[in-house]
């Protein structure tokens, strides 16, 4: 849901089975696409403004009576989380091309795993240091966090945001077994067609391990992410236009059940959820097609740097902080207050903590 990127070099002749290119659709010189790092920043601060301004649970005072103007906005911020999966769609695919299984682990583990190892402890470490609504975790349930599958060894999260990455894990597991295949254009978009059908047959199934593998409720959005990046590398056409479409109309059906399902949220229209997932695609697309790689302003690499550390640390922290201070400071010098402090904890987490950690990892994991 959240990760580097990456350059990535289109060259729609290296497989067999690919595209034909013709002299008028020759790939577009590689570069940094600037672009998907606002885009992650973007759908981050989404979630991080309903969690503060909507959600609320670090208030004494609900969130309609604190920002009235902004509690109907910020109420669909949650869908930045959806976003993430399709930007996580596209840029797995794109770092995974031309790469073998193992530096597809390598480059996962030196990901994910630096910044959520100090968020795990930074977390619990402020929820057992300030006073607040919510007591730290044992600390055996602690250390089963640092895994990361918490989720799947029945172990509480330390933070409620957690519950994403297992979700992108197991999107992982799936790609890599693609990746373990090969990745040329057929494959993928066979993997995406065979998915997708697998998604429809177990999506009203009961739980168990196929269903917990296949993602039904959020696999449209990883599948749409990956037809987004083949339309990127080899060009648009009817088969990924049609992909794309399903995908949109198809993660409706859960998108809106869980619309519905936030009542503490109060009486909402359904329109702007269909709305901002249709802007997004719309971006997607724009992207896809090279429109706006024009857009290479320098501090949007930075932007991105920050997305990650900033959903992992942002929630449990923020609410604490809330409880504790809102007696004394008014609600918007607060929340504008706590969202700067998290942006720049963000950038030293990035800057003295991921990046340095990522380095050692990655020069040992590649020695396996």
């Amino acid at each position: 849901m959240l990760n580097q990127i990456t350059p990535v070099a289109r060259t729609p002749l290296a497989y067999a089975g690919e595209p034909k290119v013709t002299q008028d659709s020759a790939p577009r010189k590689p570069g940094r696409l600037y672009i998907l790092d606002g885009l992650r920043l973007s759908a981050a601060l989404m979630v991080v403004v309903y969690h503060y301004m909507a959600r609320g649970q670090g208030w004494s005072t609900p969130g309609p009576e604190l920002f009235p103007e902004t509690f109907r906005v910020a109420s669909y911020g949650y869908l930045g989380v959806e976003i993430f999966f399709v930007i996580s769609g596209f840029v797995i695919c794109m770092s995974a091309w031309d790469r073998s299984l193992k530096d597809f682990f390598v480059s996962r583990v030196v990901r994910l795993y630096p910044a959520y190892w100090f968020a795990v402890i930074a977390t619990s470490v402020t929820l057992a240091v300030i006073p607040g609504h919510r007591a730290h975790l044992p600390w055996n349930d602690i250390l089963t966090n640092l895994t990361m599958l918490q989720e799947p060894l029945g172990v509480a999260h330390v933070d409620g945001v957690y519950w994403t990455l297992f979700t992108e894990l197991r999107f992982y597991l799936l790609f890599a077994l693609l990746a373990w295949w090969g990745l040329t254009y057929r494959r993928v978009l066979l993997f995406c067609c065979v998915w997708g059908a697998a998604t429809l047959l177990v999506s009203e199934a009961p739980d168990g391990p196929l269903r917990l593998m296949l993602i039904p409720e959020y696999s449209w959005f990883f599948i749409a992410g990956m037809a987004f990046y083949l339309i990127y590398r080899f060009r648009p056409n009817l088969m990924l236009v049609g992909i794309i479409a399903v995908c949109y109309c198809a993660s409706l059906a859960h998108t809106i059940r869980q619309f519905e399902r936030l009542t503490f949220l109060g009486d909402r229209p359904a329109w702007p959820v269909l709305v901002l997932l249709a802007a997004f695609f719309g971006v997607m697309a724009l992207i896809a097609t090279d429109k706006l790689s024009g857009i290479q302003w320098k501090w949007l690499p930075i932007a991105g740097a920050l997305t990650y550390p900033l959903y992992l640390l942002h929630q449990a922290i923020g609410y604490e902080f809330f409880g504790h201070f809102e007696s004394r400071v008014s609600p918007w010098v607060l929340v504008t207050s706590v969202i700067l402090g998290m942006l720049v904890l963000s950038y030293l987490v990035h800057r003295l903590v991921e990046k340095p950690l990522s380095r050692y990892l990655k020069r040992h994991l590649a020695r396996l």
